[in-house]
């Protein structure tokens, strides 16, 4: 059986604006305490299991030259573009086309191959549990026709992430556990997510997911036929071109591509199918999706705050002030639950409680100043 690893990689990270840029958004900054590139973590974080040349990058064309010089780990052919920016479902069906095609280069069929779903915007730890949890997973959907995915284990009523609900409860020690999932439950509201917690069988949705690739595609094809139906048609126009380090999207699946709804894998699979099971993590897992994410990991001084860069400091706490700009210094008094971003050409300043609106500011700038400082 060969182990695959997709890590999708095409997201614009808006709310770390202005550290987060369209040509290096959030995925090549280095915001974990390792001092290491997202992106790249998420490489080394499965090497142990799935080597270089098993792991493909799905990203965005302008992403596409960035990403295959700093990831020169990689073959560059394993960097792919969508022509469009189109949601994870239709980038999965993508990636499902070219790793058909690539490994029936090498008499590998779908049922042969077991492909790990990734994203390269999480923290986790320790490694080797992980890796542990992904082995057994593999393993699992190697030997069953289902669709899994790890959940984790709540240790706050958070509205930012996505519940699963599972039937039954996992045992309290470090077995590793396979249950059915009765269902996939939106981001709720304070009041719900508390429910969930008081439960005590709902998880934090992860975003991993693992599947055999012919269990994947016929899911496709059962739930929405009008993505399902087309990686076979994607596969064809990549024959003879899954070696070859591709300058740009590949134009002949640009209609295909473009054809395809922009939905989610959860809303356009995961919601619907039947055959869906969980593992809970035993490792340690955070979502980086806003500033104010780094407080649950990154280290911060007696008055709560986490300083970086040249800043000068009076009474301020629980503030995150960050300066990335050599040549400036960022002097501030007085503050408390503030976010401070400042870079060579922008500066953010937000209460912190605000840090999600920072996608409006974005698109404000985007329409107001016609991209510029994007």
């Amino acid at each position: 059986m060969k182990y695959v690893a997709v890590i999708m990689a095409g997201g614009s990270g808006e709310r770390f604006w202005p550290l987060s840029r369209i040509t290096k958004p959030k995925q090549m900054l280095a915001l974990t305490p390792s001092g290491k590139m997202m992106i790249k973590e998420a490489i080394e974080r499965i090497s142990p299991l799935i080597p270089p040349e098993d792991i493909y990058i799905i990203t965005s064309s302008v992403l596409l030259d960035p990403l295959r010089q700093i990831l020169n780990e990689l073959p560059a052919e394993n960097i792919i573009a969508e022509p469009y920016k189109r949601n994870t479902a239709p980038c999965l069906a993508l990636s499902a086309s070219f790793i058909t095609e690539k490994y029936a280069e090498y008499q590998l069929k779908p049922e042969d191959i077991v492909i790990s779903v990734l994203t390269a915007d999480q923290m986790i730890s320790p490694v080797e549990k992980f890796i542990k949890t992904i082995e057994f997973v593999l393993n699992y959907v190697s030997q069953n026709e289902v669709i899994a995915t790890i959940g984790i284990n709540p240790n706050r009523p958070e509205t930012g992430y996505g519940y699963i609900e599972v039937e039954g409860y996992f045992e309290e020690d470090d077995k590793i556990n396979v249950l059915p999932v009765k269902k996939f439950h939106e981001k709720p509201d304070i009041e719900k997510a508390r429910e969930y917690i008081s439960k005590g069988n709902f998880l934090w949705n992860s975003g991993l997911f693992f599947w055999r690739l012919d269990v994947f595609i016929e899911a496709l094809i059962k739930y929405i036929p009008e993505i399902g139906n087309k990686i076979k048609i994607m596969a064809e126009k990549y024959r003879n071109k899954t070696k070859i380090a591709l300058p740009e999207p590949l134009t002949s699946i640009d209609e295909i591509f473009y054809s395809m709804p922009d939905i989610s894998i959860d809303y356009a699979l995961m919601e619907k199918a039947e055959n869906v099971v969980v593992v809970k993590a035993p490792f340690a897992w955070d979502d980086i999706g806003a500033w104010d994410s780094l407080e649950r990991f990154m280290p911060v001084d007696k008055n709560f705050n986490i300083i970086k860069g040249n800043i000068a400091e009076i009474d301020i706490q629980k503030s995150i002030i960050i300066n990335e700009s050599q040549d400036k210094i960022v002097a501030g008094i007085g503050l408390s639950d503030f976010v401070v971003i400042n870079t060579d050409d922008a500066t953010l300043i937000c209460p912190k409680s605000r840090v999600q609106e920072i996608k409006k500011i974005v698109e404000k700038i985007r329409n107001d100043f016609k991209g510029k400082w994007l």
